[in-house]
């Protein structure tokens, strides 16, 4: 059985999904390793502890990566291209906070076409202390569903 995500046609304005994931240390490794990123703030646990951020944070990219997933489970199977993601980066992340990401349906653009449209979406992430970590926009062109 194959898990299929919502179609274009299915879903609406404010419409609103999301997940949550705790950060470990393996991600901050591995990050390190996948961008080639190794600046202290991420590697060396006593220069970070002297930063502004008293410790080693998690890499913005991989940040990102972990924010738009949700996008990405939602349209499985569905989404055409996801077209835009940005991020503003409000609070650093550590090994051991758990991101609790929500993401809302804000514009729907229909794409003829494309036989589906796109769905303009905000988004933001919360750590366990419903401290604000990330704010964030995208869009995605999604297909309508076969008929």
């Amino acid at each position: 059985m194959v898990f299929h995500g919502k179609w274009y046609d299915e879903v609406k304005v404010g419409d609103s999904f999301g997940s949550s994931l705790t950060v470990t240390e393996t991600h901050i490794v591995l990050g390190s390793g996948m961008f080639g990123d190794f600046n202290p703030l991420h590697v060396d646990e006593e220069f970070a502890k002297k930063s502004m951020f008293g410790g080693r944070i998690l890499h913005g990219p991989f940040t990102s990566a972990l924010v738009s997933a949700p996008v990405g489970n939602y349209f499985a199977g569905t989404a055409i291209a996801y077209l835009e993601h940005t991020c503003r980066f409000k609070a650093p992340v550590r090994a051991g906070d758990t991101l609790a990401t929500k993401w809302t349906v804000t514009e729907k653009i229909d794409k003829p076409k494309h036989k589906g449209g796109i769905f303009v979406m905000t988004g933001q992430a919360t750590n366990q202390r419903n401290e604000l970590a990330v704010e964030c926009e995208g869009k995605i062109l999604v297909a309508n569903k076969a008929t």
